[in-house]
Order: C-alpha cells, then sequence, then structure tokens
C-alpha cells in the first residue's frame, strides 16, 4: 500500500498544469474522504438506506 506522501503526490500528478491551489486542495479532499469512506466500510461502520433516510426525516420536523 502506498504511503500517504505517495498519495497525495499521485493525485497532484493527475491534475491539469494550471490547476490552482484551491482546485488541487479540493482534490486533495476528496481523495481522503474516499480513503475515510473506503475504510468505514471495510470495518463495517456504516448504515442503510433506511437508516439514513429515517435519520434526514428526522432533521426535517
Amino acid at each position: 500500500m502506498a504511503t500517504p506522501k505517495e498519495q497525495m503526490v499521485k493525485v497532484i500528478e493527475a491534475q491539469p498544469e494550471d490547476s490552482s491551489y484551491d482546485e488541487i486542495l479540493r482534490e486533495l479532499a476528496f481523495a481522503r474522504m474516499i480513503d475515510r469512506g473506503l475504510a468505514d466500510s471495510d470495518t463495517g461502520r456504516t448504515i442503510s438506506n433506511l437508516e439514513m433516510q429515517e435519520r434526514i426525516r428526522s432533521w426535517q420536523s
């Protein structure tokens, strides 16, 4: 598995040459969110769509 630094370099190198600092930071943050979500899924830290639907409904009332 790649180190965090290697993963960051890969994301940065995949960006167009004219990418702004903010665009690169957004891509790095997005990649991190994906990694965290996959780790949560691998360890069973997820909820069903039905549970999420119920939570959203409770916020709306």
